[in-house]
């Protein structure tokens, strides 16, 4: 690349002559990639999709709507989701579709460095840092995968060279451009307010880099005594807090309580060093010349020490560039969890350091010097990405080592062909498939991904993962997925679930592929469904009940095994809630109720076809109360509508079962979800004894029903018996547990209320309330609660932490650290 004399037209040219090499380079590996998305890779695609099935329903002026909006991913920002889903509606779905998104984020990218080039240096140190970032080997790999970090190296560099154009704008750091406007100042402030904003909606991390240079310029400002400039600088954050606030308002709590998963318990499980070893500190500066490659770490280096003296008048800017790099280096190593990809956004920033030391090289070496080894670097990255092998791979080892990703042109992985298998076998049904194995080609995640392209009609999770639940994991699911060989990344109880699914006798091989790794795929399927559903040609408008199959007498508090034969037009059965009472019509009057969905909600509602008569058989547990009196019951049923809320009375056949102590005990499938759920929330009453197994069982029961539809189920159904029963104190705490799992807020408050007046004397119920008015940031109200809480029991440890953060939500610091000091001593 010769001196520069071009005028700013030229420079952007040569700018997208750049961005395009790239954008075909990447297109040509991805189109000739057969591989299938690794752990983290699938999940984030999973969300693109998840977004892009909501967007299909905008409602732009629904509070409700956009709350489910923000709740599609509680635990990471949806902007880059968002964004994929929109590139998705418009190109359709797919890994090559989604990753068009890089297309944009690789035009931001080179742009923001050029543009940190010209204001800090020159158009030449700008454009030659553009083209090293296309040609560091870990940001080429990472353009070639669907995950958070690229996208966020691109808007962290957007928000960096706002922030230093709106710094220069004023001289604040150094006379290195002109003095601009006030009002151009201000522009240049909000630029700076909305990157931020939109770059903590990729990813929280965004903060470490971007933190200490936002600092700097702030002590800066105080110490000038440039108030204006403070001011302009505050409002900026403030407009990055409008931007990313109403998602973290949302799902504040979570992304609290999944960090120490996301950290700590991630770093153990990788063995990466603790922080009080030198390697967690030196961990990113060892990895450097396999982000950057030996080449155009060390010819850049040699310039520089070569000409130092030459370009003194850059020693300002490169303090600035400085003072991001390691202040984002020191944030970056604090975490304690580390990989090489979460430092990719102060690549850039190497960059800039490194196009300076390329320029340096003066003298008729200059342009050789440069030109070599951009071209080298180029045929590296060739030879890293595509497995071309020969004296080619002993030159990367050398000047790119751990560097390759090369693109998978075999036969693909059977992803697709097993999804379509359990779909032709359940065409009618949302299926949930439990993946036993986790490597990098066969997860729960890329399984959930294919699923999801498929109309999200199968679902993919990981099950068996602890001995505890091992038996009810094996009840509660038809599909299970094994392999042979290599099991991953897997836990101890993995090897005992596998033996599970293998020897039952409830399940048989269904169909088997081979690996290209020599192992063998099995897919395993239960031999009588939970639920099946065919086709029938009997017209009929309302859901009737055929056949009721169930042993003549059963214990009370044993679950005991039920099969249900339903009949209706599709519409009905797939919109219907059917409400079970089994009575006993005596002076005393006992019951116990089976309220579900028809076909436990997993009759597929994407599916537009179904039309015409289809009958339902459902395999199922349901539960008498242990305190149930000796007798004969009889079924009643009632249809309720889940879209409009329409009753009705369901025709029955006459059904009785006796209940009987001594009864020979009958073997039962699982108990459905519904029916769990409502002996957790039993439980609630006793207080923190029994939350974490609450809390423990929920995790449990929720990978069954990935989409959760058992708590809208319990919802609907339980309000409307609550209406028809209203002093039920065990249905009010279900209801209100699945309004709290659903993240409800205002609802689970009413209910919650309902709880309080229900269950007056416990003070458990008031924390309940108060923690849910707490997670609304209302400290009043939620000071109310704990009131009455601490009026029937004051030594409850958990009540005097809840009422020191109500009282410091108030302002009231003075009784919040009494509570807080009664909460030490208790």
């Amino acid at each position: 690349m010769i001196r520069l004399k071009h005028n700013q037209a030229r420079g952007l040219l040569i700018l997208a002559l750049i961005w395009l090499a790239g954008a075909v380079s990447d297109r040509i590996w991805l189109n000739i990639d057969n591989s299938v998305p690794a752990w983290d890779q699938a999940d984030y695609l999973n969300g693109s999709l998840n977004y892009w099935q909501a967007l299909q329903q905008i409602q732009w002026f629904s509070r409700e709507w956009w709350t489910d909006f923000w709740h599609l991913s509680s635990k990471i920002p949806p902007g880059i989701y968002t964004v994929a889903a929109i590139v998705q509606q418009i190109f359709g779905r797919g890994i090559e579709q989604a990753t068009l998104i890089h297309l944009i984020f690789s035009a931001i990218l080179l742009t923001s460095v050029y543009g940190l080039g010209v204001q800090l240096f020159n158009r030449e140190i700008g454009l030659w840092a553009a083209a090293l970032c296309q040609l560091f080997p870990s940001l080429y790999r990472y353009r070639l995968e669907f995950v958070l970090d690229y996208p966020l190296t691109a808007v962290v560099t957007l928000s960096f060279l706002c922030l230093t154009l709106w710094t220069f704008s004023a001289s604040l750091i150094a006379p290195v451009k002109s003095r601009l406007s006030p009002s151009k100042q201000w522009l240049w402030a909000a630029a700076f307010g909305i990157s931020f904003g939109l770059a903590i909606l990729v990813k929280q991390t965004a903060l470490f880099f971007l933190f200490v240079p936002v600092l700097w310029v702030g002590i800066a400002t105080l110490y000038r005594r440039q108030w204006q400039r403070l001011l302009q600088l505050i409002a900026s954050l403030l407009l990055s807090v409008v931007i990313f606030y109403p998602w973290y308002r949302t799902n504040w709590l979570t992304v609290l309580t999944s960090g120490k998963r996301a950290t700590i318990d991630s770093a153990i499980a990788e063995g990466d060093p603790p922080l009080n070893t030198l390697a967690a500190w030196t961990y990113y500066w060892e990895i450097l010349p396999y982000q950057v490659s030996w080449l155009l770490l060390l010819v850049p280096i040699i310039g520089i020490l070569l000409y130092w003296k030459r370009k003194e008048k850059y020693h300002t800017s490169l303090a600035w560039l400085a003072i991001f790099w390691l202040g984002a280096y020191f944030l970056c190593s604090l975490n304690i969890n580390k990989d090489e990809r979460y430092v990719l956004p102060y690549l850039p920033v190497v960059g800039l350091f490194l196009a300076y030391g390329l320029t340096s090289w003066r003298g008729r070496w200059g342009n050789r010097v440069r030109w070599g080894s951009v071209t080298l670097a180029v045929l590296l990255m060739f030879l890293n990405l595509f497995p071309l092998g020969g004296i080619g791979q002993s030159m990367t080892q050398v000047l790119s080592p751990k560097a390759e990703h090369y693109a998978l042109v075999g036969s693909r992985l059977p992803h697709a062909e097993v999804i379509e298998e359990i779909i032709q076998q359940a065409p009618y049904l949302r299926s949930t498939l439990g993946v036993l194995p986790s490597t990098p080609q066969i997860n729960q995640h890329n399984f959930n991904y294919y699923g999801a392209l498929r109309d999200f009609q199968v679902y993919g999770r990981q099950v068996g993962t602890r001995s505890q639940q091992i038996a009810q994991d094996a009840r509660s699911l038809d599909w299970f997925l094994t392999k042979t060989g290599d099991q991953g990344s897997v836990p101890a109880a993995q090897a005992e679930m596998v033996q599970t699914i293998e020897r039952s006798p409830d399940f048989k091989i269904h169909k088997s592929w081979a690996l290209p790794d020599g192992s063998t795929l099995n897919l395993y399927r239960d031999r009588t469904p939970e639920v099946e559903v065919t086709s029938v040609q009997t017209p009929l408008a309302n859901v009737k009940l055929l056949q009721v199959t169930v042993p003549q007498q059963i214990q009370p508090g044993i679950p005991a095994p039920v099969t249900y034969q339903w009949i209706g037009s599709w519409d009905e059965l797939q919109s219907g809630l059917v409400l079970l009472d089994w009575d006993q019509d005596t002076n005393l009057k006992s019951q116990w109720i089976h309220d579900h969905a028809v076909g436990m909600g997993n009759l597929h509602s994407v599916v537009q076809t179904h039309q015409g008569t289809f009958q339902v058989i459902e395999r199922m547990a349901m539960l008498p109360p242990a305190n149930l009196p000796t007798g004969t019951y009889t079924l009643k049923a009632t249809y309720l509508n889940r879209n409009t809320g329409e009753t009705y009375p369901i025709a029955v056949p006459l059904v009785t079962v006796n209940i009987e102590p001594n009864a020979e005990p009958v073997a039962a499938p699982e108990l459905d979800l519904l029916t769990q759920l409502r002996i957790l929330a039993a439980t609630l009453p006793q207080g923190p004894t029994a939350l974490e197994w609450v809390f423990e069982e929920i995790a449990r029961i929720n990978q069954y029903d990935p989409t959760q539809d058992y708590l809208m189920q319990t919802q609907q159904a339980l309000t409307y018996r609550l209406q028809q029963e209203s002093q039920n104190l065990e249905w009010a705490y279900t209801l209100a547990l699945s309004r709290v799992l659903k993240q409800q807020v205002k609802e689970a408050i009413a209910a919650l209320e309902k709880v309080t007046q229900l269950d007056a004397q416990n003070p458990y119920a008031y924390a309940y309330l108060a923690f849910v008015h707490l997670y609304n940031w209302h400290g009043a109200p939620a000071a109310a609660a704990l009131k009455n809480a601490r009026t029937l029991n004051s030594n409850i440890p958990e009540i005097q932490v809840l009422s020191s953060v109500a009282a410091l939500l108030q302002g009231n610091l003075i009784d919040a650290w009494h509570y807080f000091t009664t909460w030490q001593n208790t």
